[in-house]
């Protein structure tokens, strides 16, 4: 009974070696931007959220002006 806890033990032990030694491969793999390219960009997210963002204010101002007129 000892012998088939141990083997199990084992086994475990030998996934979570074998997942940590995919887990750094995988990682090897990543290329990673460089400063420029990076903050060109975070700039250009950023823009879009802001222009999105006014968008949506104006969209919601007007939906709410609108729907107070018909009430109304």
């Amino acid at each position: 009974m000892g012998e088939s806890k141990d083997k199990g033990k084992a086994k475990t032990k030998a996934k979570k070696v074998s997942f940590f030694k995919g887990l750094k491969t995988e990682f090897k793999k990543i290329v990673w931007l460089d400063k420029i390219t990076l903050a060109k960009q975070t700039v250009a997210v950023v823009s879009i959220s802001v222009v999105l963002g006014a968008i949506i204010a104006v969209v919601d101002i007007l939906v709410k002006y609108g729907i107070d007129l018909w009430i109304r």
